[in-house]
């Protein structure tokens, strides 16, 4: 039996820190419920020398590598040790899928910003409640946020390799991140081509279109795009069957709304209720949604109802409800394209 021990990474929120190492223990059940073949126990928190770890056990043998390169893509892991006799840890570094310097994800700062720790464990559960879960490593995923603010979602499937895609109906964001990423880029001295564009459909002007193709043309470049547009008008952006997985971290309805077609909601039920036929239809057949909201304003059966009424089938994953402020208290739901 192989013991093993994860260091949980600080976070800058103090609220959050406190709630990692759970939320984890959760993000690693289902590691190892779609990508490990079950053969993770389930994980327990406990304190060395004043830090938090997760410890879990495998029965059948140590983990192999390509097993460890998939853990090291948990959302809060800081490091990985097998767990030895005298209490002694010793580490284990295999490489995650990182592609880029973290500063990608880490540098921009601004009011209202998702925890970039709780946007990767968001698109990691998303992503393994695809057909495609076995394929974490090798396959490049095409992900897509329908609420993109200031691009933490699709900086997170960048620094992934993966392809991203962003809708966002506030100028003044898609502004910010297409001048962060390109000023980045350069900075980093990577290849790339960035370009921002009219967005118009049957003849009527919705947005800017701004997109980005970052690699040599050569070496099948990663691709980017962000619509300054209302994510009610998804299917008008772009066709369908055309993503692999949505990843949303909803408006919670306190300090700012949900914009829909009604005005200013206080909550993302109604949002959800116009945007899920776009979204869902946007979906391949075997791809997931996954999304994040405030269960003070939306209840978890009201949103469940929403999903499967749109066609998504849930997916039963348990323990990421978590406490962000006085008036926020978060959760994700995920569903899959059957």
């Amino acid at each position: 039996m192989a013991r093993y021990g994860l260091l949980v990474a600080p976070s800058a929120n103090r609220v959050y820190t406190q709630s990692a190492p759970e939320l984890m223990a959760a993000e690693l059940a289902v590691f190892s419920e779609r990508a490990l073949g079950g053969r993770i126990e389930p994980a327990e928190v406990v304190e060395f020398a004043g830090r938090p770890y997760l410890t879990f056990e495998v029965e059948d043998g140590a983990l192999g590598a390509d097993e460890l390169r998939v853990l090291a893509n948990l959302s809060s892991a800081y490091a990985l040790f097998e767990m030895v006799e005298g209490g002694l840890l010793r580490p284990l570094g295999e490489p995650s899928l990182d592609r880029f310097d973290d500063d990608l994800i880490t540098i921009q700062k601004y009011a209202g910003k998702t925890n970039e720790h709780f946007t990767k464990l968001l698109l990691n559960v998303t992503v393994l409640a695809t057909s495609w879960a076995d394929q974490l490593l090798t396959k490049r995923f095409t992900v897509l946020d329908p609420v993109a603010g200031r691009g933490t979602t699709l900086n997170q499937a960048l620094m992934y390799g993966w392809d991203a895609v962003g809708i966002e109906l506030d100028g003044k964001d898609v502004e910010a991140y297409s001048a962060f990423l390109k000023t980045w880029l350069k900075n980093k001295r990577i290849k790339h081509t960035t370009d921002m564009t009219p967005l118009r459909r049957e003849g009527k002007r919705l947005g800017r279109r701004f997109d980005a193709r970052i690699g040599d043309v050569r070496e099948h470049p990663q691709h980017l795009s962000l619509f300054e547009a209302d994510t009610i008008q998804s299917r008008a952006l772009l066709k369908g069957n055309s993503v692999d997985v949505i990843a949303a971290d909803l408006p919670y309805g306190v300090v700012h709304g949900s914009r829909s077609a009604k005005g200013l909601s206080r909550g993302p039920q109604e949002l959800l209720e116009e945007a899920l036929p776009g979204w869902s239809s946007l979906l391949r057949p075997g791809g997931a949604l996954g999304i994040s909201w405030n269960t003070h304003v939306a209840p978890r059966e009201d949103a469940l109802d929403l999903l499967e009424e749109h066609g998504l089938e849930a997916v039963d994953y348990e323990g990421f409800e978590h406490r962000v402020d006085q008036a926020i208290t978060r959760d994700i739901l995920v569903a899959r394209k059957v």
